[in-house]
């Protein structure tokens, strides 16, 4: 922004140098010809006026010569000839001024203008006392090194102005820019550390202009409101663990108790009893869940993504061996991320879990994982049932779910740590049946940075795999 607000002020002043500098200069360098020429014309005139007293009365001879001899000191040349052609005054041979020149001065009025190379020379006609007749010329050149060293001074003062109006816009341009761009850069700063999960940042609102600071004061207001909207939603989320899980404890010990002493039909009530109390104390778990990774605040650190499938892989394996399920993983490499700590893992869990559930003795799950400019891809492909289309639309809503004894919940963890991480889940059939999580996450950059993914919200065509 700095340097496009530097480069607008100092287009700005080169249109009004050039609209005005320029103009100016050219009309004062007509004006001071204009003049050059005119003075030369009256001088030529002067001296047509003393010829014509030495050729057409007889006198005048020595004002004359004195005049021709102080117009030679100024580098003027003169000429003066009679009504025959013959020189009778003059500093200087006549510039070459092409054939006939002579003849046509004798018959002209006028004085007229020749320009030649570094100089101007005026042929005037000596006229006698009654107008009537010529009675001989004058040549006199001119050279117009003052006039042009006269020019040259006037564009060099133009173009100092000029330039030095640029140095001092692009002076107070630099100045305005950072003044401008300084405090938004810190801002900027601000709400990158915010969106990573530092809630404690702040951005100062005490430079630049009136605008800026009132706008870094609101970012800081919203900070501050953010983080204790956060941090009371994970006092409550701790309050409701403590809450919930205690009496459920409580309740599951006093049903085995009475489980112990009662006949074949009252356990068996019991049992089913227990069964509901432990999918509660699931769906509490699920929910928590839930609530941490929309409130997840964990900064990001850079994860060898292949290497975290490796050891999910190697942990789930004895489960999925128990169930006749072939588990598997493959990278292209180094998949680096950025990702909360722990979060990658989780994700991975839930997905392992879902897959597990879904699938049956005989089915296989392939986890890889590749590397794109701007991105993390790891698939999760089963071969188990699939999922409709209906129930792919609310795979990731709460409580989704189509199996006995599901809380719903595992894939709305997926969802909410995917995006909160600036990525994007997606869900496709897999190629001979069963179905297919893609999740995108940021790549790691060399500056520490991730890459957002474009759209990283979910979008409706994709459709997510519920419990």
């Amino acid at each position: 922004m700095a340097r496009r607000i530097v480069l607008a002020v100092l287009a700005l002043i080169a249109a009004i140098l050039g609209t005005v500098a320029l103009p100016l200069g050219l009309i004062t360098a007509a004006e001071d010809r204009h003049v050059f020429h005119n003075e030369t014309v009256s001088t030529s005139t002067s001296l047509a006026n003393l010829a014509e007293e030495r050729l057409d009365d007889g006198t005048g001879g020595k004002a004359l010569h004195r005049f021709v001899a102080q117009l030679g000191t100024t580098h003027h040349r003169v000429s003066v000839f009679d009504r025959a052609g013959v020189k009778i005054a003059g500093t200087a041979p006549p510039p070459a001024l092409g054939a006939g020149w002579l003849t046509r001065a004798r018959t002209a009025t006028e004085p007229v203008i020749y320009p030649v190379n570094g100089a101007i020379v005026v042929v005037t006609p000596v006229r006698n006392d009654a107008g009537t007749s010529n009675v001989g010329t004058v040549a006199l050149s001119r050279p117009t090194s003052s006039v042009d060293h006269e020019i040259a001074v006037l564009w060099g003062l133009i173009g100092a102005v000029g330039a030095a109006g640029l140095v001092a816009a692009a002076l107070v341009a630099v100045g305005l820019a950072r003044w401008v761009s300084r405090p938004l850069s810190k801002l900027e700063g601000a709400a990158q550390l915010l969106g990573e999960g530092d809630l404690e940042t702040r951005s100062p609102a005490d430079a630049g202009p009136s605008e800026v600071r009132r706008l870094a004061s609101n970012f800081n207001v919203m900070a501050a409101r953010l983080e204790s909207l956060v941090h009371g939603h994970q006092a409550t989320m701790a309050d409701v663990s403590h809450q919930l899980r205690t009496p459920l404890a409580a309740l599951r010990l006093r049903l085995d108790l009475l489980a112990q002493d009662s006949d074949e039909a009252v356990a068996a009530e019991l049992a089913d009893a227990q069964e509901e109390i432990a999918r509660l104390s699931r769906l509490v778990d699920g929910l928590l869940a839930v609530a941490r990774a929309e409130s997840s605040t964990a900064a990001p650190t850079v994860v060898r993504a292949d290497t975290v499938i490796e050891s999910r892989v190697a942990a789930w394996r004895p489960a999925a061996e128990e169930q006749g399920v072939t588990l598997r993983a493959a990278s292209d490499g180094r998949v680096r991320t950025r990702i909360g700590d722990g979060q990658l893992e989780q994700i991975l869990d839930n997905l392992l879990a879902n897959a597990l559930d879904a699938v049956r003795a005989g089915a296989s799950i392939m986890i890889t994982a590749k590397a794109t400019p701007d991105s993390a891809v790891i698939i999760v492909a089963d071969t188990g049932p699939g999922m409709s289309a209906q129930q792919k639309r609310h795979a990731f809503r709460r409580f989704a779910t189509s199996s006995q004894g599901g809380t719903g919940l595992g894939l709305a963890i997926v969802d909410r740590l995917v995006v909160s991480n600036g990525g994007a889940a997606t869900l496709s059939d897999t190629p001979g049946g069963g179905l297919t999580v893609t999740i995108e996450l940021p790549a790691a950059t060399e500056g520490g940075r991730p890459r957002r993914i474009a759209g990283s919200r979910r979008v409706t065509q994709m459709h997510h795999r519920q419990d």
